[in-house]
């Protein structure tokens, strides 16, 4: 055999081998610096603040004939775009990181697992018509709208009629959105949770309501193309109340979202360190405690005179004022929390206005006696005014935690100042007021325990809401349906939000104790208003967050450090 072929043959795979290998090491260089971004260059606080900004615009998706696209192609389609950013945030390094920066790294994470959550259970534009809410008449009392909601609502409460030139080209983009919003809906609800869809019909309906009376307000009725766009949004609501109504005979699934994934969800997005089991426990103990609290109280006030409801407009507004400057003055006096400026105008356009006997629902009841426990659930008002006028030096926690994650901060908080006030002795002058109290706690842990059974599927939505009537004290939730369906529907459609109002209560209790524990063997001494204080400063974040930053302990966290 010739030798020159023999080592031809031989050095041209060897050739063609260390080409190969040459051009398999650049792609792993090139590999290599491709992911560099994502894993190395990320690694401040200041890049945090950027991927929170970035993840803020990528959240509200794209358009589609004028109004959010909700559909299952284009959530698939951004799916990859949204695993990128989650990377992105797993790749920051935060272990010499101050607290409060540790902190705003957890609340971004909470919102991409609220994203998350939502697109693989909750899937609120499938299983939840109510979704497609976009009227809203109000301001909630806390950042955002209680449950979810779409990301172009048209919220009314924000405008001056007659309208200026400004605000009318405004109301009409908002208005324009309805139409193709509620055809898409069609389209796009194609799940099966027989309570979401029931109830959400009448969501719906009462938008046409909520629609018919911009035609009332002020300048509107002389304006053509205003109401042309009014009406054009009326009518496809109601095709869509119609259509919903059909397809309801079709609908036979279950509405909860089961015992798993509900502590999941508590765990990864609202940064509750709680199981499902957990909270019925809680709420279970707090039921109890209410109710032999209210007993010990009756008996201990036995002897005393019963609280007189108001039975005029009159004497409603007199009442009303005493209570709000009781309360404001007991604030300031007893050194409870620093009351700023601000809060007297913010309860003050809250003090609600007197309703006959028959009229009255559940919280309207207890107002007529006293205000001042309702006035203290007010808190939420002090807050969103903080929101307003003193912004957090944060931008991650400037603006409403995406998903209703403020819920255990807020809801938990204004629950428990009505105790908290209490116990500190805003009704020294006026002991049978304290019966309101325990009836609020009773309520809200008789509510929030329907709710949970109704998650796991134990119950159905009107059986939690027997829950909810029967063992709230005085029969005070069988005088008015309209609460009982409203409150049920909201929690169903809104994981953990039922028991946020008691759950948070605990939390911040816990965060007290902790607290005063801490300042105890540190040899310094406890005030309520440092307290308080400072759970203001921190912001409206998860009330286990503001309880690490306030404490430098992150104990109490194990459940959430722990999850994968």
């Amino acid at each position: 055999m010739n030798l020159f072929l023999v080592r031809s043959q031989i050095k041209q795979p060897l050739i063609q081998f260390l080409v190969l290998l040459l051009l398999f090491m650049t792609a792993c260089a090139d590999h290599k610096n491709q992911e560099i971004p994502n894993t190395e260059i990320k690694t401040t606080y200041d890049d945090l603040v950027s991927l929170f900004k970035e993840w803020r615009s990528f959240e509200v998706p794209p358009l589609r004939d004028g109004a959010p696209d909700y559909t299952a192609i284009t959530f698939d389609k951004r799916k990859s775009d949204f695993e990128t950013l989650q990377k992105q945030l797993m790749a920051i390094d935060t272990a010499n990181w101050p607290i409060p920066q540790k902190v705003d790294w957890m609340l971004v994470q909470a919102e991409m697992n609220g994203y998350d959550f939502n697109h693989r259970i909750l899937k609120p534009w499938e299983r939840d018509p109510a979704y497609y809410k976009s009227v809203w008449e109000y301001r909630s009392d806390v950042p955002a709208h209680e449950g979810p909601t779409h990301h172009k609502t048209t919220e009314i409460w924000t405008y001056t009629f007659p309208l200026v030139e400004g605000e009318r080209e405004r109301l009409l983009s908002d208005l324009n959105i309805i139409p193709p919003l509620n055809e898409q809906a069609r389209q796009n609800l194609t799940g099966n949770a027989k309570e979401l869809w029931q109830a959400g019909i009448r969501v719906i309906e009462d938008q046409s309501e909520a629609l018919e009376r911009i035609l009332n307000k002020e300048g509107v009725s002389e304006d053509a193309i205003l109401v042309a766009a009014v009406k054009n949004a009326i009518n496809s609501t109601n095709i869509l109340a119609e259509w919903l109504k059909k397809q309801a005979p079709l609908k036979t699934g279950p509405s909860g979202i089961g015992k798993e994934n509900y502590t999941w969800y508590l765990q990864n997005v609202h940064l509750v360190p709680l199981t499902w089991e957990d909270e019925v426990l809680l709420l279970k103990r707090e039921l109890a405690r209410a109710w032999s609290s209210l007993k010990l109280e009756e008996h201990r006030n036995r002897n005393l005179a019963p609280l007189r409801a108001a039975d005029s407009p009159e004497a409603y507004d007199i009442m009303a004022d005493e209570g709000a400057r009781s309360l404001l003055a007991f604030l300031d006096k007893q050194e409870i929390v620093t009351v700023k400026e601000y809060f007297e105008p913010a309860l003050r356009e809250h003090l609600g206005n007197f309703v006959p006997e028959e009229k009255r629902n559940f919280f309207l009841i207890g107002e007529h006696y006293d205000p001042r426990p309702l006035y203290s659930h007010f808190y939420h008002w002090f807050e969103l005014a903080r929101m307003d006028l003193e912004p957090h030096a944060s931008e991650i926690r400037r603006g409403p935690m995406l998903y209703n994650i403020f819920d255990s901060r807020n809801e938990g908080t204004a629950t428990a100042v009505e105790e908290l006030f209490m116990q500190a002795g805003l009704y020294d002058d006026s002991p049978r007021t304290r019966e309101i109290v325990y009836i609020m706690i009773a309520q809200r842990a008789a509510r929030g325990l329907g709710s949970l059974y109704a998650h796991a599927n134990d119950m159905t939505m009107e059986e939690a809401g027997g829950i909810h009537s029967e063992y709230t004290p005085r029969g005070w939730m069988k005088t008015e349906k309209e609460l009982l369906l409203f409150e049920q529907h909201l929690y169903m459609r809104q994981p953990g939000y039922g028991s946020s109002y008691i759950t948070g209560k605990y939390l911040l209790e816990s965060a007290m104790a902790d607290y005063a524990k801490m300042k105890e063997e540190n040899q310094e001494p406890f005030t309520i208003k440092e307290f308080m204080d400072d759970l203001n400063r921190i912001g409206n974040i998860p009330i286990s967050l503001g309880h690490w930053e306030m404490t430098e302990s992150n104990t109490h966290l194990k459940p959430l450090l722990n999850n994968p």
